[in-house]
């Protein structure tokens, strides 16, 4: 017995399977990311576009599956009402002739009558010899599979036997209260079949192609949507501390809520700008008031330690603690001011044409005599000329010179090394210390970081020498950079542009 396959009819969901099982969870958008480096695949604008284009498809093909399934129904409905016809008709016809004939030729009359060239009919008798059978059924070995099927269903159903597409569908036939065995109706829709799946597959193509086009249509109005929000971005990266009370968001064309968002924005930025000034105030008034009377303090602990000369060791030692504190807080207030100065743009610079050999020599000169360290100058041309601040630019070095002699051994040499990098003039000060981590190396110039407090508390820092000298540089149009690595050293790099 030829066994039924599943009627194609039903399963036009395999044409739009990739349709309907279309996801996108976190490996789609790191496929999106990986053959896509420039678009970022967690960004609002993809989820946007993947969301609705997956909706899109979503509704599409469930669109197109309806369409399909009204499409095969009315194909196939006007093959199930012929035979219903003829399931009908026969039986009467049987009826009529068998008045005339025997029944086993009224049988073949009646199906010689109704059979058509895509329609065979056959009546297997209860003892399961054929009865009666459509002429095509005895001179075509293709379709001697159709008789060897026994459990037809009673309404008319499309299935597939050997390749080709029936409308199959069998009853008991009674004639008179008599039960002369089982009638069998076959009609061949092949054609039409394959017509109608050509159909399908042109339909899912479409529909693909659709899905494709609004996808894409999608993506450039959520782009075009988005840009508003993208240009806010551009606004903001380019707002510092000194562009707070400046700083305003203004975007044309905007939608509503994003104008709401811009405005909220710029009143906060507004909030945030007078904070900011009252905190700048606060410590430029703080550091200019404590340092005059800290310096009285410090001369008069000073005078004491010179003149004191009936003085006991211990209270020697108190003084000159009292001292070096004071000398401390002076620096740490001199320094806050200088930074509220910049802060303020009340620090100006006058920059000049100089050569740095000399002027490095002269001030390592001077770090030799208050570190009695070794400071070695290294330099292979004579004269390297670059555009800076004298004053500043020895606050620098002194600043960069002081640290290398904190943090390395008193057995090693601090070396100043001088040369050209392109058009800038660059100044090298490197030393053989414990060396800096990498973590810490992206935030040492921020103001008072410190790597390790306790051996900043030993060394008197406080973490605004080299947010200083960043500022500096800065200030003077260059830029200053470090290289370290631990137990071998550091070298921090000042490059100013050449004359």
């Amino acid at each position: 017995m030829t066994k039924l396959t599943k009627n194609r009819y039903l399963r036009l969901e395999d044409y739009f399977h990739p349709i309907m099982n279309l996801k996108f969870p976190s490996k789609l958008l790191q496929k999106v990311g990986r053959f896509c480096p420039n678009i970022d695949p967690r960004s609002l604008r993809i989820r946007l576009t993947l969301g609705i284009a997956a909706v899109s498809a979503i509704g599409m093909g469930f669109l197109a599956i309806w369409i399909s399934w009204k499409m095969q129904d009315i194909l196939v409905v006007t093959h199930k009402q012929s035979i219903k016809y003829i399931g009908q008709r026969l039986p009467r016809d049987v009826e009529i002739y068998s008045k005339m004939m025997t029944v086993e030729k009224g049988m073949q009359k009646a199906i010689d009558d109704l059979t058509i060239s895509n329609t065979v009919l056959w009546i297997r008798s209860s003892d399961g010899t054929i009865a009666a059978q459509s002429a095509q059924l005895q001179t075509s070995s293709r379709l001697n599979s159709l008789k060897s099927l026994l459990n037809m269903p009673l309404q008319p159903k499309v299935s597939e036997v050997k390749g080709n597409y029936w409308v199959l569908c069998g009853a008991p036939l009674e004639v008179k209260g008599e039960n002369l065995g089982m009638l069998y109706i076959a009609q061949d829709i092949t054609e039409d079949q394959v017509m109608f799946l050509s159909m399908i597959r042109s339909l899912g193509i479409a529909s693909l192609l659709a899905i494709v086009v609004i996808t894409v249509a999608i993506a450039f109005y959520i782009q075009r949507s988005l840009q508003p929000l993208q240009r806010m971005g551009q606004l903001t990266q380019n707002i510092s501390a000194d562009d707070l009370g400046e700083a305003h968001i203004h975007l044309d064309n905007a939608p509503s809520e994003l104008k709401e968002l811009a405005q909220t924005f710029d009143d906060m930025l507004i909030r945030l700008h007078e904070s900011w000034e009252q905190q700048r105030q606060f410590v430029s008034n703080v550091s200019h008031e404590l340092r005059t009377p800290l310096t009285v303090v410090s001369g008069y602990l000073q005078s004491t330690l010179r003149r004191g000369t009936n003085l006991t060791q211990p209270q020697r030692d108190a003084l000159e603690i009292a001292g070096s504190e004071a000398d401390r807080t002076i620096q740490l207030l001199q320094d806050l001011l200088d930074l509220a100065r910049v802060d303020s743009g009340h620090m100006h610079f006058n920059i000049e044409p100089l050569v740095l050999n000399e002027l490095v020599q002269e001030i390592a000169e001077m770090a030799r005599q208050y570190s009695n360290r070794v400071i070695q100058v290294e330099s292979n041309n004579p004269a390297i000329k670059v555009k800076a601040d004298i004053n500043r630019l020895k606050q620098v070095l002194l600043n960069l010179i002081d640290n290398a002699v904190k943090y390395s051994d008193s057995s090693h040499p601090v070396t100043l090394k001088l040369d050209y990098s392109g058009k800038w003039g660059r100044i090298q000060v490197c030393d053989r210390g414990n060396g800096i981590p990498l973590q810490h190396q992206a935030r040492i110039f921020e103001r008072f970081y410190r790597i390790d407090d306790a051996r900043a508390r030993s060394t008197g820092g406080c973490g605004l020498g080299l947010s200083i000298v960043k500022t500096l540089v800065e200030g003077m149009g260059g830029r200053v950079t470090v290289r370290s690595q631990l137990d071998k050293g550091s070298v921090f790099t000042v490059s100013l542009p050449g004359k």
